[in-house]
């Protein structure tokens, strides 16, 4: 079992920037891909972006490309998620996840944090 805890969402304004980190307990970190997703008011949990479990491969929402980095630490069991020129349609829980396939699909993760809310004022 891997337990996530989001932290780092919280109110700016558009242009401005957040950093987002999740961090692991439990389980063997280096072995799960990580991902990051978010889920507007209605609207359906969408992917953000993932990184292999080596940190070497990463993969982001075509929109999102050039904006957001994903980059993680796996001796201190964290992944980020770092957010520049926010948007206001970027508002949204960010959630981190843990799964054994790299993949930009949610229901590939099997283990979920219980998100953290982003909000960008224009």
């Amino acid at each position: 079992q891997v337990q996530l805890v989001e932290s780092g969402g919280g109110l700016v304004q558009a242009g401005g920037s957040l950093r987002l980190s999740c961090v692991a307990s439990g389980g063997t970190f280096w072995r799960y891909a990580m991902g990051w997703f978010r889920q507007a008011p209605g609207k359906e949990r969408e992917f953000v972006a993932t990184i292999h479990w080596s940190g070497g491969n990463t993969d982001y929402a075509d929109s999102l490309k050039g904006r957001f980095t994903v980059s993680r630490d796996n001796a201190k069991k964290t992944v980020d998620l770092q957010m520049t020129s926010l948007k206001p349609e970027d508002t949204a829980v960010y959630y981190c996840a843990a799964g054994a396939v790299w993949s930009k699909i949610g229901s590939q993760y099997s283990y979920w944090g219980r998100g953290t809310q982003v909000t960008v004022s224009s």
